[in-house]
């Protein structure tokens, strides 16, 4: 898979599963920009010392303004645009009834708001271009639903409607849209689950064991390539067959 030429920007990349996504797009030749609201410094590490091509910009999703300047300063800095990833998300976990308005705004403002902003700031690059690939990170449970995380598994679904969406209204530009809907991955939060939770899970995954983040890595970095260019509007899961159990 060879993105030799290409920039990417790729939200959330300061850990866990954005960082994959980045280090792997690096390793494809695609120079990266990196973002998060603190540091990305272990990501521009591990690209960087295997001879990739990166740069850093921090900024919130949530804000449009700034997701706009982000987009200029990734364009003014590297010439191009040509790959988004929409990464960044965060959990606030609870029984709906038990839910706060706080709770359920903070999960859909990053998670589902923010992907928007970032969306509507490239469009208006790539659609110039005629050339662009962008890539929603999803989930299984925005497709079968999750008791305790109402909020999360609303912004989820939402993001397969806002990427079908999307994937109609510029397919006639040469750019594509698509979902990566993970199950269970192999991260610091599912770690500190405690071996018989995380046993308890196994269980109910068809292939008997979590993902890794480089599982997700690579099926986004697919859909980045010349060669996804057939495929639009469709979310590939990568969670070890959980949504057929």
């Amino acid at each position: 898979m060879d993105l030799s030429g290409k920039v990417a920007l790729v939200t959330g990349s300061g850990r866990g599963i954005g960082r994959a996504i980045a280090i792997r797009l690096a390793a494809a030749g695609a120079t990266v920009a990196l973002n998060a609201t603190s540091s990305t410094d272990a990501t521009e590490k591990a690209i960087t010392s295997t001879g990739g091509a990166c740069s850093s910009h921090l900024g919130d999703v949530r804000d449009a303004q700034a997701v706009d300047g982000l987009v200029k300063d990734v364009v003014s800095q590297h010439g191009s645009l040509d790959i988004l990833v929409n990464n960044a998300g965060v959990t606030r976990d609870g029984l709906l009834v038990r839910m706060s308005e706080s709770d359920w705004r903070d999960v859909l403002d990053i998670n589902l708001t923010g992907a928007f902003h970032c969306t509507r700031a490239v469009l208006r690059h790539m659609v110039r271009k005629r050339w662009g690939r962008i890539v929603n990170i999803g989930s299984v449970v925005g497709l079968r639903g999750n008791a305790g995380q109402a909020n999360y598994t609303a912004t989820k679904a939402g993001l397969v409607g806002l990427t079908r969406t999307t994937a109609q209204e510029v397919v006639s530009r040469g750019i594509t849209a698509n979902v990566v809907a993970p199950g269970f991955i192999e991260t610091e939060m599912t770690v500190s689950l405690g071996e018989s939770i995380q046993d308890q899970i196994r269980s109910h995954v068809p292939l008997g064991r979590f993902g890794s983040t480089g599982d997700v890595a690579e099926a986004v970095t697919f859909l980045a390539t010349e060669e996804a260019g057939y495929i639009t509007g469709q979310v590939l899961l990568v969670d070890g067959g959980l949504a057929l159990a």
